[in-house]
């Protein structure tokens, strides 16, 4: 079975939409849907990127969001564009993408708001020529498909996205 993940094609044919570089999120967020779904972080470069230490990330309850280069170079996955994976929504939850990636995109500016995961990526050199993508659902569970999305990951790659830390 060929992995459904590996290039962005891969992941334009599993339904994401968007495909939009962070740094044009962070100046106009409306393109993103209020709507529940799944939501990913690729990095569409061919290199292991460059990464900063301190990151841009913010201090979230007084946190240090960022790790050595160390931890960073050992966390990369090659041979792929998906850095994170994350997930907006589902019962008993008010969170849509819009919301989510709003407080997503507001951490990587430095602002104290609780979007610690996926934080490794503000310690990417250029993480605004990031792009997200988003898949939105009209029913179901986003945090199944997001763990679903990251069990194939693991599958394939026997590692978790770069920046989908387990802690």
């Amino acid at each position: 079975m060929q992995y459904m993940l590996k290039t962005i094609e891969d992941i334009k044919n599993q339904g994401f939409v968007g495909f939009l570089k962070i740094s044009d999120l962070m100046k106009d967020s409306s393109k993103i849907p209020d709507s529940p779904g799944v939501y990913m972080v690729l990095y569409p470069g061919k290199d292991i990127p460059t990464f900063i230490h301190p990151g841009t990330g913010g201090f979230f309850k007084d946190k240090d969001p960022n790790k050595p280069e160390s931890f960073l170079q050992q966390n990369w996955v090659k041979d792929t564009v998906v850095v994170y994976i994350g997930k907006a929504g589902g019962t008993g939850k008010s969170a849509t993408l819009f919301t989510r990636l709003r407080m997503y995109l507001r951490f990587g500016q430095g602002a104290p708001v609780g979007h610690y995961g996926g934080r490794l990526i503000w310690q990417i050199k250029n993480s605004g020529d990031l792009l997200i993508c988003w898949k939105t659902m009209i029913s179901g569970e986003p945090r199944n498909v997001e763990a679903g999305l990251i069990g194939e990951f693991v599958n394939h790659y026997d590692k978790r996205p770069f920046a989908n830390l387990v802690n």
